[in-house]
């Protein structure tokens, strides 16, 4: 693959070999990331785990302390007795079948989070064909299947952000912008990190994280330890 001459500029600043502590990664990506818009910086953790077995299973959400630095858009479905609340937390969308056939209908998806109250879980079952493979399918485990939709709208919205392994056991997750300060790129990282260390199933033998690889979107991968 042909890269850019920023690209490569910025790969010049990075030991393949080395293995950098998050302070270090930090103030290195953002040296790094230099093009002309506000990349996203992201967080590639390989884990020692084998997703095709139920008890290997990494999964959760975590709230980062300074938010992804993108405007998040969320849709709430639930009975109209929480639609207010909904609202009023900051949700984009609230409401019940009406939005569901909107989503069959119109293959409407201007949302980022879906966010149900239990009793709605019939209705939005119906959805699990286009909603799962986008990722946006409503789950306990993940918060967003919650009487407290009001709760869950104030966190989504706060920056909280959901985490799940791929088929090649490696979780992809945003930690924010290269705009942030290296601090808060920190901060944020060390939050993810212990969530997905917290998230580690019993079932896990050897050793937990594989790898872990931060990079801008245009900028060159840089290793870093799984440690917090």
């Amino acid at each position: 693959m042909k890269r850019g001459k920023r690209y490569l500029e910025a790969a010049k600043k990075v030991e393949l070999s080395k293995v950098y502590t998050s302070t270090e990664a930090m103030k290195l990506l953002k040296e790094t990331a230099t093009s002309k818009f506000d990349e996203s910086i992201e967080l590639h953790i390989r884990l020692g785990v084998d997703s095709r077995h139920a008890d290997q299973q990494v999964r959760g959400a975590v709230v980062l302390p300074n938010g992804t630095g993108k405007k998040i858009r969320v849709l709430v479905f639930c009975n109209d007795k929480l639609k207010e609340a909904a609202t009023a937390a900051g949700a984009d969308y609230a409401g019940g079948m009406e939005l569901a056939e909107k989503i069959q209908k119109e293959n409407w998806f201007d949302f980022d989070v879906v966010i149900a109250s239990p009793d709605m879980m019939g209705v939005v079952g119906r959805l699990g064909r286009v909603l799962g493979p986008k990722g946006l399918m409503p789950n306990p485990k993940a918060g967003t299947v919650t009487p407290d939709v009001a709760k869950a709208v104030k966190e989504s919205k706060a920056g909280k952000i959901e985490f799940r392994l791929d088929k090649a056991n490696i979780i992809h997750c945003p930690i924010g912008k290269a705009s942030f300060t290296a601090e808060q790129l920190e901060a944020n990282y060390k939050a993810l990190m212990g969530a997905v260390w917290k998230a580690k199933p019993a079932a896990a033998k050897g050793q937990y994280i594989k790898s872990a690889v931060l990079a801008a979107t245009m900028g060159p991968g840089i290793r870093v330890s799984g440690n917090i």
